[in-house]
């Protein structure tokens, strides 16, 4: 490949009008970019990304390129990719970019492929593909690499599973689990941009209708939250009896899959793992259900099951809208492939919540430079989360109360008391 593979360049002039409109929600980040030109921390840095190709990953690779890295982009998603943006990166940033929207598989491992072939000393990664691929295939340049940052919860857990096995071999960061990311992106990021990717997918209300969120976790709890303030009846499930008890405090019905089979009209999961949706629980859904995924990977819905109990499957009914006809008669309707549905139908997180995690993966960039890690999976330092989350109060105008020296010697003592 040459360094760079997108459907059009042609479509960059689209793409930049996006990037730049994206840029104006995200202040910290530019905060940031604004410093990066003038340090060059990141100087002779070779850095692999394997991220959702959107507009406001466009502006973090133009923060890490400011900043002196020699950067390369590619998908961690085959349909979450904006065409526009992609050939903007190439056409007007000058960033190495593989990625095609609607690519196939064989396509989808050539890009990150390129993105190893990159040799690169820092990566990025959402979903830890690129990760899993380099310990597999790529083994020879592992002592190449720095370390590599995690975006999403997903790709934690492999890799927390790939650490428990003794198979990791690289220090990561575990970027989702910061404060500043996970509480934010995921909660609110993904309530409103899965929602929206339903409703521009199906165009249906929400009022009135039984809405099954599948997991409680933070993007659980914020698609929950973003449902219920459209008017549904929100159902949740779970296995996490802390989690289950959460959603029932805090006013949801909580049941069983199998039990909210029967009552749904819409489904849709968001826990990282597999078959949360499968052969039993579609036999039970009434005529018309809709079923989505907002997880990382396709996994969470059975689609091979579904397929097997379906004697008819018309696939396109509405753009990223396929109708499985079960052999009983009823239909029921699949959303984008059972891929992340917020990507698919919809542009993704809106950029105001995507300036902070994206803020945290430029400074955790250049910390990696700046310090040596062990082989596992590491936190993201407390005071870059502070950092990240007092820049974006003062670009919204809030300012906060600070401890005073009296305050501090209080909590630092244990000998005061009433």
């Amino acid at each position: 490949m040459s360094d760079h593979d997108v459907k059009d360049l042609g479509l960059a002039p689209a793409g930049n009008k996006r990037i730049l409109w994206a840029d104006r929600h995200m202040p910290v980040l530019a905060s940031i970019r604004e410093r990066f030109e003038k340090e060059k921390p990141l100087e002779g840095t070779r850095l692999s990304a394997c991220l959702h190709v959107t507009a406001e990953t466009a502006n973090l690779m133009r923060t890490l390129n400011a900043g002196g890295a020699d950067t390369l982009l590619c998908a961690s998603n085959p349909l979450s990719t904006q065409d526009d943006v992609a050939a903007s990166l190439v056409q007007d940033f000058d960033v190495k970019t593989f990625s095609v929207n609607g690519e196939d598989n064989d396509t989808y491992y050539a890009h990150i492929k390129a993105a190893i072939e990159h040799r690169p000393q820092i990566t990025f990664d959402d979903g830890a593909d690129l990760v899993s691929m380099l310990h597999s295939d790529y083994s020879d340049q592992i002592p190449e690499v720095k370390c590599s940052m995690e975006e999403t919860t997903t790709g934690v857990i492999r890799l927390e599973a790939m650490k428990n096995a003794g198979a990791l071999k690289i220090p990561v960061v575990a970027v989702n689990d910061a404060d500043s990311k996970h509480l934010f992106d995921n909660r609110y990021g993904t309530g409103q941009s899965t929602v929206d990717g339903i409703i521009r997918a199906t165009d249906i209300l929400l009022a009135g209708k039984t809405f099954v969120v599948g997991g409680y976790g933070m993007c659980g709890r914020g698609l929950a939250s973003r449902a219920r303030g459209m008017g549904a009846h929100v159902v949740v499930t779970e296995v996490d009896p802390l989690r289950a008890l959460e959603a029932a405090m805090d006013g949801f019905d909580v049941m069983s899959m199998t039990e909210a089979a029967d009552i749904g009209d819409i489904f849709c999961t968001v826990t990282g793992n597999t078959t949360v949706l499968e052969k039993r629980h579609f036999e039970k859904m009434k005529d018309g259900a809709v079923i989505a995924n907002s997880g990382h990977f396709n996994v969470e819905i059975d689609i091979d099951s579904l397929k097997e109990i379906s004697g008819e499957v018309n696939e396109g009914v509405r753009d990223y809208v396929d109708e499985y006809i079960l052999k009983n008669g009823n239909r029921v309707y699949l959303l984008g492939k059972g891929r992340l549905i917020n990507l698919v139908a919809a542009e993704g997180h809106p950029a105001s919540v995507m300036d902070m995690s994206f803020s945290v993966q430029a400074l955790m960039a250049e910390y990696t430079v700046k310090n040596d890690f062990e082989v596992s999976v590491h936190k993201v330092p407390k005071e870059i989360d502070e950092l990240v989350a007092a820049l974006k109060l003062e670009s919204m105008g809030i300012e906060i109360d600070t401890l005073s020296d009296k305050q501090k010697t209080y909590l630092e003592s244990w000998e005061e008391g009433t």
